[in-house]
């Protein structure tokens, strides 16, 4: 919700944001002054620049921002630079990596305005609110309509397709070691097959092809087939992306289409929950707050599904008709609980490693 996380999401949002972001600050280093705020997360945080300079001129803070790769990579460097942090605030962390965080120490205690209006099962730290949970969205494997209609095969809805025959070489997932939607796909087939299950599913998924990459960038824009930021160089026609990934290909189409150009395999899907938090050592603890506060508030909420495609964590956070009309419903997403993952993930990252990667 880096995306996922983040979301969450697509290089069409990073590139609005990111044109808002440049015009309102540089990305090489923490703050520097007590105007100057820092935002450290992952290469998907993407905002209107108009909501951002809302919050700078209200607050009188100028917004720097630190992206640093996937949100595994992001996760990692925050841990590499903790007690001496890159920024005031990060955005990104996700319930698949948040134990670390947590057990690394990375975040002070801060209960942002508006906590009140998130759904108490988001709120995965409520005791402590070392970090506050920001937007969710559901990691899913993505399919482009128009190479199942040209080939005349129907497109998969379950794991169990996947490692069927008519998708061989067809599908490419980012890595679980560095890759938090990677992560939740795995995390995804531990929850269907079971803690002694899964291994024996992937060796499958590998003898029928499945294509790994290092991260959600790499692995929707440059490799899916159905990517419109790819041009449709990539050629492989399923991807491990979001529930919410279709509506990105609709945005700015005139007139809109009938349905998405993408579509989800809605029965390999896995929650996902960003959070951001007060970093450690922040050189602008104040502005942290002040920052944390903004992107929990209705304003940035709102602008989160069609800027990072994923749900607002506010439940009256309004969302736009395009996000709700092209982007899928998950109703019985699968999930791991939060200690489960805990006491388990770095031993199943390894193997997952062992068994895909060698």
């Amino acid at each position: 919700m880096s995306t996922t996380s983040r979301i969450t999401v697509t290089a069409v949002a990073a590139a609005v944001g990111m044109t808002a972001l440049a015009a309102c600050g540089s990305s090489d280093g923490g703050s520097t002054d007590a105007k100057t705020v820092t935002l450290v997360s992952h290469d998907s945080f993407a905002v209107s620049k108009s909501v951002l300079a809302g919050f700078e001129k209200e607050s009188g803070y100028q917004v720097k921002v630190v992206q640093s790769g996937d949100a595994g990579k992001a996760v990692n460097q925050a841990i590499l630079s903790k007690g001496n942090p890159q920024g005031d605030v990060f955005f990104g962390i996700d319930n698949t990596l948040l134990s670390r965080g947590l057990k690394e120490d990375l975040f002070s205690p801060y209960k942002a305005q508006g906590l009140d209006n998130v759904p108490a099962e988001l709120q995965l730290d409520k005791d402590r609110h070392r970090v506050t949970p920001l937007d969710y969205g559901d990691t899913c494997v993505n399919y482009d309509r128009a190479y199942f209609a040209q080939h005349k095969i129907t497109p998969p809805e379950t794991f169990d397709d996947l490692i069927k025959p008519e998708y061989k070489n067809l599908l490419v997932t980012e890595n679980s070691a560095t890759s938090s939607p990677g992560l939740a796909f795995q995390l995804g087939t531990i929850a269907k097959y079971g803690e002694n299950g899964w291994q024996e599913y992937w060796k499958k998924l590998k003898a029928n092809g499945v294509e790994v990459v290092n991260g959600w960038e790499q692995a929707y824009n440059e490799r899916f087939s159905g990517s419109a930021a790819g041009k449709g160089k990539g050629d492989k026609p399923l991807v491990v992306s979001y529930a919410s990934s279709p509506p990105v290909e609709v945005l700015g189409k005139k007139p809109e289409p009938k349905e998405a150009p993408t579509g989800v395999a809605t029965g390999t899907c896995f929650r996902q929950i960003e959070f951001g938090g007060l970093l450690k050592g922040a050189k602008n603890a104040k502005g942290g707050k002040a920052l944390l506060d903004f992107l929990l508030s209705k304003k940035f909420q709102e602008d989160v599904p069609l800027q990072m495609f994923v749900n607002p964590a506010r439940t009256d956070a309004k969302v736009p008709a395009l996000f709700t009309k092209y982007g899928a419903t998950i109703d019985k997403p699968a999930t791991v609980a939060p200690e489960t993952i805990t006491k388990n993930r770095e031993q199943w990252i390894k193997q997952w490693s062992s068994l895909v990667l060698k």
